[in-house]
């Protein structure tokens, strides 16, 4: 017999796998799935549905007569008669009023019944639930017709729960060359969303399926309808690992649409909650279904937390948009009710979070499982914490800045609990002080303890009755060395997280959008003259960034970059109907006055375009400006905490922004971020990933960047694009150095610490510790010079930093250490910084802009390596020497910035700013009678042989950039500029 290749014979295999054939142990690939695994699936027929009311009448009549045999005789399910109508008609109308979800969990009343519509998963040792769960009916029926108008119109698969509808399927096969592609537009295309089978909340989901990929979708709308993607991943990208032993895709239903795979689905993830519409104010339900990194996440946490109890840390990088809030607020439910031997694992669950919306979410989906009894509290103030605990609320949510004084109400009366800690975006905050202060108020110190000093080390531990959930899409060295698991790879110590979805699957999913797909630098072009008389010498190097500063900030310069961004809008983005014409802009500025003056500039070129939209303003606090105090809420108009509703609201369309919604904001309507402000690595990477929601009708997003080039960008992405790795652990022996080098400093000395450590802890007045802080201060300043008092400071600092971080998780105490931490706390904010006089002073007041202009470049898709982002270790040297100014006349600074940036522009600008800073000094460096000159003469002979080595460098640059070497050779500033340039780069 040949193999049946076509798309009956995949429906055939899955039906047969699920009715029959016991999965192989390949199958369950990891300990969560075999959780769930297992077969218990009958086919049904397709005869036996009732259109007229969507349910399998035979299987819902079986199953009650097993389970209530009492409400089939009351309701005359045996027979048409008006009674079974009448409970049919209320059975539908309840599942079109509450959604299939709410009606299996909670059944219906019908007359005096109450009808049980289905068991949920009985817990251990009770044997009555047991025997009731067994009685479920899950059915699979094929070609299921659907219709109650044309009959011939059929679904590929149903699933069926007690005769009640609860998922649908098309297949397709890519060996008849249709895809999972073709299957969604025949969701789209074919089935009709008025059919009673596809009304909203009627199923769970709808599933579209062929060899290779999953999709699925939770309200069929026609065109409208809303594919997501549930597929396991491959290569830390989309789609899924061949699979030696089947499809590529028999994952969903061996191991995920298995009757407690499904079971687990309908009573821990699946659910409907309220949203409010966009445009209207009122509300709309919306109904939710795991993402299988969802759904793989949180199974995987809850049984390796089951298994291995409190105390663990967990790192999880799920991509930015990638619904870390549903993950979290699922994970939290159930971290609540998880039990080993009885016993719950945890007895609190904390989630640390700066996201207000978090709490409500959270709310929404403890109040959906009705078997869950556990409440929800936000804790605001001091005490709150331990009020909710003795209340019985067992998930508290509170932030990341008053997290610490919250726990230090708590003391030591909670000794001997077990806390599940989950952290939304984990990045270095966690630890440090921060990490100190919890760990602290919530430790268990033995009563034999008493030493204060050892009490502080012991706190600084991470808790060893508590397990930390950490939740980033963009992982720093100290977040992975905290939070991340430990694993060897060539004799090397490396931090892995323990579960992630990248970025890059997130892009190829379509999930999130790819933010550099279209990124367009906008070079700016300005001359600047003199407006004294006389040539003052000013500080180059600060002067340089003053010039910068003001020619970016002047009133022109907004203006014209304002006129930029508006007409780009109007143009780029309105007239091509991006998002269905519902498109935002957000404008990054680099300060609070920038920001204030583009929202002025924005709204009087707004009004003399006669433009229907309006821009709003967001930045912190009160500002001063124009000899008035003005805030957010008085540019605007109205209140600050109705910004991200009002932007989804016309007029607004452009979110002009100063440090506030760079991140953490989850705005899908966003499309287009103009960007005037420095950003590198993870700034870049969260404040350009604020455009990467995704919405169905958003299909591009783009980015204007009048400040970044591209290989910053690039540079900045690279790390976080698939899963990040932490190279190797920091090294504890490099607090021994900075010790040893502050030691011999002798700013202080080993008595001085010992005596104000002893004072501090006994609780002694300030004013016993300030004459031993002043001593040291006034030696510091008295006998360093100002190289030294730079460095000393400079390595007290790095010394209190890496200490704060490595003593939460070193597994040993050092008490030298702790006692040198507290000391030099203490004297580190008593140590001036040495006097540096600004020689660029009054530049500005001397100098005046001539002209400006700004260029787009063309767009590029900024191209991504396909490896594993690799981190350094937290850097624990210190240490560091005061900069000479170097002094330049005015005319001079003022030459050098204008052939700067004021020359005609470089056909390849990328490839000549590379060869200017990187290559051409790093051949020059390399030149052997240059480095003779550095190591054994002067400065002056050393110039004379870096000026011949560069000669030499350009001279072999002419066979790969002749514009370069012509620059070189014929323009006499262009020349000098370079030659200083280079020199500067590469003498010290």
């Amino acid at each position: 017999m040949n193999t049946d290749t076509t798309e009956k014979g995949l429906e055939s295999l899955i039906v047969t796998t699920m009715t029959g054939n016991i999965p192989s142990p390949s199958d369950i690939i990891h300990d969560a799935s075999s959780l769930y695994g297992g077969t218990g699936w009958h086919l049904g027929r397709w005869q036996d549905y009732d259109r007229q009311y969507a349910v399998d009448l035979v299987h819902l009549t079986a199953f009650l007569k097993s389970t209530q045999p009492d409400i089939v005789e009351a309701l005359d399910l045996d027979n048409a008669s008006p009674t079974r109508h009448k409970f049919l008609a209320r059975l539908q109308g309840e599942i079109t009023k509450r959604g299939i979800i709410d009606v299996l969990r909670h059944g219906i009343k019908h007359g005096p019944h109450h009808i049980d519509l289905f068991y949920g998963t009985p817990t251990p040792g009770n044997t009555k639930a047991e025997e009731l769960y067994a009685l479920n009916r899950f059915t699979v029926t094929r070609q299921l017709r659907y219709s109650r108008d044309e009959t011939q119109l059929a679904l590929d698969l149903a699933l069926f729960i007690n005769g009640l509808p609860v998922a649908t399927f098309e297949l397709k096969n890519s060996l008849t060359k249709q895809t999972v592609e073709d299957a969604v537009e025949q969701y789209k295309r074919d089935r009709d969303s008025r059919e009673l089978l596809f009304l909203f909340g009627r199923c769970i989901a709808h599933f579209a399926v062929d060899d290779h990929e999953v999709r699925f979708c939770t309200h069929l709308k026609g065109k409208g309808s809303w594919f997501l993607p549930f597929n396991q991943g491959y290569n830390d990208g989309a789609g899924n690992p061949p699979n030696p032993d089947g499809l590529k895709t028999d994952y969903l239903w061996k191991r995920i649409l298995t009757p407690k795979g499904l079971t687990d689905i309908l009573e821990n993830y699946a659910q409907i909650v309220e949203e409010k519409n966009d445009k209207t104010g009122k509300k709309k339900e919306v109904q939710i279904f795991p993402r299988y990194h969802q759904l793989d996440v949180v199974r995987k946490l809850l049984a390796h937390a089951q298994n291995h109890g409190a105390g663990t840390r967990y790192l999880i990088q799920h991509s930015a948009g990638s619904g870390k809030s549903n993950s979290i607020a699922w994970l939290a439910h159930q971290l609540i009710v998880l039990k080993k031997d009885n016993s719950e694992v945890f007895d609190s669950i904390i989630v640390v979070t700066d996201r207000r919306i978090l709490d409500q979410q959270i709310r929404d989906t403890i109040k959906q499982f009705a078997q869950v009894g556990a409440t929800v509290g936000h804790a605001d103030h001091s005490g709150d914490l331990r009020r909710f605990i003795e209340s019985g609320k067992k998930i508290i949510i509170t932030t990341v800045q008053k997290f610490p004084f919250i726990l230090d109400e708590i003391g030591t009366e909670h000794r001997g609990r077990k806390f599940a800690i989950i952290i939304d975006e984990a990045h270095s905050s966690q630890g440090g002080r921060t990490a100190a202060a919890m760990i602290e108020a919530l430790s268990d110190p033995e009563d034999t303890v008493n030493d204060a000093l050892q009490k502080r080390m012991e706190a600084r531990k991470m808790l060893p009755n508590a397990s930390y959930f950490a939740f980033t899409a963009t992982p720093k060295n100290k977040t992975l060395e905290l939070f991340g698991w430990a694993c060897e790879d060539a004799g090397e110590v490396k931090h892995r997280p323990f579960h992630s979805y990248t970025m890059k699957q997130a892009i190829q999913e379509g999930f999130i959008l790819d933010v550099l797909q279209y990124y367009t630098p906008v070079n700016s072009y300005y001359k600047l003259i003199k407006t004294v008389e006389g040539d003052p010498e000013f500080d180059t190097k600060r002067a340089k960034k003053k010039l910068r500063r003001y020619v970016e900030s002047h009133d022109y310069a907004i203006r014209l970059k304002a006129e930029i961004m508006v007409d780009h809008f109007h143009e780029q983005v309105i007239a091509l109907n991006r998002i269905g014409g519902q498109a935002r802009a957000m404008v990054v500025t680099s300060g609070i006055e920038r920001a204030i003056r583009y929202f002025h500039a924005f709204r009087e070129y707004l009004a003399e375009r006669k433009s229907p939209y309006q821009a709003i303003v967001a930045f912190s606090g009160e500002h001063e400006y124009g000899g008035v105090n003005v805030t957010e809420a008085t540019l605007n108009g109205f209140p600050s905490s109705q910004i991200p509703d009002r932007i989804q609201e016309d007029p607004y369309r452009f979110l002009i922004c100063a440090d506030k919604f760079q991140t953490g904001y989850d705005e899908p309507l966003l499309h287009t971020m103009y960007v005037d402000k420095i950003l590198s690595g993870i700034k870049a990477v969260q404040t350009l990933s604020r455009l990467n929601r995704s919405h169905p009708q958003k299909h591009d997003v783009f980015v204007l960047d009048f400040m970044n080039d591209t290989d910053t960008i690039q540079f900045s992405f690279s790390d976080y694009y698939r899963t990040t790795i932490l190279s190797d652990e920091t090294d504890p022996n490099k607090l021994h150095d900075l010790k040893s080098d502050m030691d011999s400093y002798q700013v202080y000395t080993p008595q001085q610490i010992e005596q104000l450590v002893e004072l501090y802890l006994g609780g002694a007045d300030r004013d016993k510790l300030d004459p031993i802080l002043d001593a040291c201060v006034a030696t510091y300043k008295e006998h360093l010079d100002e190289d030294g008092q730079v460095d000393f400071k400079s390595k007290a600092k790095a010394f209190n930093r890496t200490y704060g971080f490595l003593a939460a998780i070193l597994p040993y105490t050092n008490a030298d250490w702790e006692k040198l931490s507290i000391f030099l706390n203490f004297l580190v904010p008593k140590l001036p910084a040495p006097i540096e006089e600004d020689l660029s002073k009054g530049i500005l007041e001397a100098i005046d802009m001539d002209s400006y202009r700004v260029e787009k470049q063309a767009v590029i898709k900024i191209q991504l390596a396909d490896a594993d982002g690799v981190v350094e270790p937290v850097p624990a040297a210190g240490g560091g020497f005061k900069p000479e100014p170097e002094l330049e006349r005015l005319s001079n600074i003022l030459k050098t910035f204008n052939d700067q940036f004021g020359n005609i522009p470089w056909t390849h600008a990328d490839r000549v700013h590379r060869l200017i800073t990187q290559d051409i000094p790093q051949k020059v460096s390399a030149d052997t009678a240059y480095q003779n000159a550095k190591q054994n003469s002067d400065k002056q002979n050393a110039r004379i042989e870096h000026d011949k080595a560069l000669a030499r460098v350009m001279t072999a640059v002419l066979k790969d950039d002749t514009e370069l070497f012509k620059q070189f050779s014929d323009n006499e500033s262009f020349r000098k500029w370079l030659t200083d340039t280079v020199f500067a780069l590469t003498y010290k």
